[in-house]
């Protein structure tokens, strides 16, 4: 799977079937999108210019029209997303879902073998192998165990970490009778990140099955799901990647509940929206997906970008450019949106959050450079525009916002201004119109929530007891409504920085994320919201200054943002969300009836046993053993051994673990002979009691 660069790039169709019996069907449905937004758009810059005192006429007049028609096309496509998203689901007539093509209760092929494949770096080990156990279990209950093998990728740089990698993985493979089945790998050359690390799994086994499914470090996806979606695989032979749509479920923090429950009640509607108009030319998220391993290898190899700067070199955002350079070379994406059992786990808070955006929005710029790429399908050239404008809308509302700011400044504090054309006759009275403003404000802000609406209708209408029934369904998709309201302004202000950021060349690190509960202090807080706080204390009072009555309108903005750092710590709180589960609000199904799959998951994590860490792996022998088996090798002796192996592992003797930075420790844990020799130097040596003084309780 060897990369080529993106100018030489050949384009070649290996699908038995490129264009698919939907192609037509496609190209229909996204032209008769493209046209309603264009019109709703048209509509709705009509009616701004009405509300304009000089109708459009001035320069600064002509920025509000031109960012607010881009805002409002962007408005525009989500809200029809939706609307065809519900249809499709209130009816439950979709002559294309992928699957429906599945063929039920049928043995998968002896020769179909799928490989299922979580790369992980640096991740709570306890949590990741609890989902890979719970994983493994459920699929064992469908009888399809023997066509499925798993493989956990490390590229953690944390020795503790990887000991503990080690140690759990040796215990999964213990308790279920796992080995041969599950297998373990730590990566010695760790580039790429996780898409050099499938790429590296690609080169090594890819070659020994048909397909592979990509979990992420916190995904659980039932043994029925991994069947099924071996099966669509199965009986679409032109399909290269089908994508579930998994559900949230996990965390315990008020803002982490708040937004699965967001996720549980809207998502659906946006999901198959979006199937509705990609069809066979669909998104893929990099995880809890399922690929035909043979033209990934052959087509899906990803190149450095050529230049300098934040928006070149390697390919961030994976996943969206692999589900392009598949759809090019002629084979399917697909989403299965309506198929059960895939999970994952939401942030815990807003600035965790906040951090994956941060990643994903420079990941989605750099792929926007691809957007000219040659051979692309236009579908997936829409897919990186997207995928951009859902972060470049960020600085665009806040100029509109700023724009209109300073248009109030212009009219309260400048004399009105009546001639404003060349060679004009007549006078050009200045009028300021709020009832048509208010009427377009609501309009605006039906756009924005009527999916939301269409989301809640949904969940009652197929039933609202997971959800806690449907009183309190409302009541929560309106406190729901509130909080996202209070939280827009807030993160319009991040992803316009972060926006900028990527533009000046500032690169962030790419990390894996926190799995658990994290707490946000007032320090933190107010280190990420302190100057947004001030920000919108003096934005109101600038706007108070120039006119009252102007305030109410930015209210939503400049309150929101006033009140930034408190939302942020007590929505972190994991005492409150606990408290609104208890009272059954914000519930969703799998917590009201938690599957078969997330009942595992919480059992295994309540047994987890601690984890050992690197002093464990030299004064623990079967850690020890089980250290030296994973680094390989001869065990060589003494004299034939590099002298930085010896240096080390004198220093090790002499000073203890305090001894050794992570780059030591990482090096012995790769040297089979010098882990060997500090095992058997400590065993009953007055060198021990460093070691021993720095092992868990």
């Amino acid at each position: 799977m060897a990369p080529v660069r993106w100018r030489e790039r050949l384009i070649s169709v290996t699908s038995p079937d490129p264009r698919g019996h939907w192609q037509r069907a496609g190209t229909v449905r996204r032209t008769a999108l493209a046209l309603v937004v264009a019109l709703q758009t048209w509509y709705a810059t009509q009616a701004m210019i009405a509300v304009l005192p000089y109708h459009g006429e001035q320069p600064l007049e002509l920025l509000v029209l031109g960012l607010f028609a881009i805002l409002s096309c962007w408005i525009s496509a989500g809200f029809w997303m939706a609307v065809m998203g519900f249809v499709t689901l209130a009816t439950g007539r979709d002559r294309f879902a992928i699957s429906a093509t599945a063929v039920h209760d049928t043995p998968l092929d002896g020769t179909a073998r799928t490989a299922v494949v979580m790369p992980i770096c640096n991740e709570d080990v306890s949590r990741v192998f609890a989902g890979l156990r719970a994983t493994y279990e459920s699929l064992a209950r469908t009888g399809e165990l023997d066509r499925f093998d798993f493989y956990v990728l490390s590229d953690s740089s944390d020795p503790d970490a990887r000991v503990a990698e080690l140690d759990a993985w040796a215990r999964l493979c213990r308790e279920t009778g796992a080995s041969g089945r599950v297998f373990y790998r730590w990566r010695t050359h760790r580039i790429k990140r996780k898409s050099g690390n499938i790429a590296d799994f690609c080169r090594r086994w890819g070659r020994s099955y048909r397909y592979m499914v990509i979990l992420d470090a916190d995904s659980v996806m039932s043994g029925r799901c991994l069947v099924k979606l071996a099966q669509m695989m199965e009986a679409n032979p032109n399909a290269g990647i089908i994508q579930s749509a998994p559900s949230a479920a996990g965390h315990s923090s008020l803002y982490a509940r708040i937004q699965q429950f967001s996720n549980r009640v809207y998502g659906p509607v946006f999901v198959s929206g979006l199937h509705y108009f990609e069809l066979g030319e669909a998104h893929y998220w990099g995880h809890n997906a399922i690929i035909r391993v043979a033209p990934f290898i052959e087509h899906c190899a990803l190149a450095r970008l050529p230049g300098r700067g934040a928006l070149s070199g390697e390919i961030l955002s994976h996943d969206f450019v692999e589900a392009a350079l598949m759809r090019r070379a002629g084979w399917a994406v697909w989403i299965a949106y309506d198929l059960p059992g895939s999970h994952e786990e939401m942030p815990p808070n807003l600035i965790d959050e906040l951090e994956r955006d941060r990643r994903w929005c420079q990941g989605n710029l750099i792929n926007f450079r691809l957007s000219f790429a040659r051979g692309l399908h236009p579908s997936h050239r829409a897919v990186f525009l997207t995928g951009a404008m859902a972060y470049v809308s960020a600085p665009l509302w806040f100029l509109f916002l700023l724009a209109s700011t300073a248009l109030l400044a212009v009219h309260t504090l400048v004399e009105p201004e009546y001639f404003v054309r060349p060679s004009q006759l007549f006078p050009l009275w200045p009028e300021w119109n709020p009832e048509r403003g208010i009427n377009l404000y609501i309009a605006t802000a039906t756009l924005l929530f009527l999916p939301k609406v269409l989301g809640m209708s949904l969940a009652m209408l197929h039933g609202a007891r997971g959800f806690g029934g449907r009183l309190r369904l409302a009541v929560c998709v309106l406190a729901e409504m509130l909080f996202s309201a209070l939280l827009a302004p807030v993160r319009m202000l991040f992803h316009a920085h972060f926006v900028t950021a990527v533009l000046f060349g500032w690169k962030v690190q790419w990390k894996s994320p926190p799995r658990e509960d994290t707490e946000t202090t007032w320090r933190d807080a107010i280190g990420h919201h302190g100057l947004h706080t001030l920000l919108g204390i003096a934005w109101a009072g600038l706007v108070y200054w120039l006119n009252p009555a102007f305030l109410w309108w930015l209210l939503p903005v400049v309150g929101a943002l006033a009140i930034g750092i408190p939302l942020s710590v007590l929505s972190s709180r994991v005492r409150p969300g606990r408290a609104a589960r208890a009272a059954r609000l914000f519930l969703i199904p799998e917590e009201a009836r938690p599957p078969f799959e997330l009942r595992l998951l919480r059992r295994h994590l309540a047994r987890a046993a601690p984890e050992p860490g690197f002093v464990d792996a030299i004064a623990d022998r079967s850690i020890n053993r089980l250290a030296q088996a994973a680094a390989g090798g001869r065990l060589r002796p003494r004299s034939r051994r590099p002298a930085s192996s010896v240096e080390r592992v004198a220093r090790a003797l002499s000073g203890g673990p305090e001894a050794l930075d992570r780059h030591d420790r990482m090096r012995l844990l790769s040297d089979a002979a010098a882990l060997a020799e500090l095992n058997a130097a400590l065993s009953g040596s007055p060198a021990a009691s460093h070691w021993s003084a720095h092992a868990p309780a």
